[in-house]
């Protein structure tokens, strides 16, 4: 089941985020978890499933974050982001379902067409977001960072 997460789960979703390949040194992923899930047009989307004493070393099953995906409205679009999900849970259909409830989220919220955005470096993902109907919209993402510190970090990184 997908829920809406809280601020009690940054710290667990910025460690899946990491875990997934998607933080880069200039991203603040705890940062950018707070900013969507106090905003009034966006939020964080998540799939809490228990794991059992093997993989959480207790003797309980405790709950674990198994994926997310950000979501956002601006008026125009929707967008959505930081899609993940555990390595040892992917191929269990997570990530579609965690795309099913953003569309829906994005479709409550007024939006008329979802967009995100994949990583040249993570081109992989691309067949999993074809098969659920999305397709290259043929236009190119330019970005600015408004912090020079930040810009200058992502610069050194290549």
């Amino acid at each position: 089941m997908v829920v809406e997460l809280g601020a009690e789960h940054a710290e667990a979703a910025a460690a899946l985020w990491a875990e997934a390949g998607l933080v880069r040194p200039w991203n603040d992923p705890q940062g950018d978890f707070l900013r969507a899930v106090s905003g009034r047009t966006s939020a964080v989307l998540g799939v809490i499933g228990m794991l059992d004493d093997a993989g959480a070393g207790t003797a309980e099953p405790v709950p674990a974050l198994r994926g997310t995906a950000m979501v956002g409205a601006d008026g125009h679009r929707g967008w959505v982001y930081y899609v993940a999900v555990r390595p040892q849970d992917r191929g269990q259909g997570l990530g579609a379902l965690l795309m099913a409830a953003a569309e829906d989220w994005l479709r409550q919220a007024g939006a008329p067409k979802v967009q995100l955005m994949v990583r040249t470096t993570n081109a992989a993902v691309v067949g999993f977001y074809e098969r659920l109907g999305y397709a290259d919209q043929h236009t190119s993402v330019l970005g600015k960072f408004l912090d020079p510190e930040l810009e200058a970090l992502r610069r050194s990184h290549g």
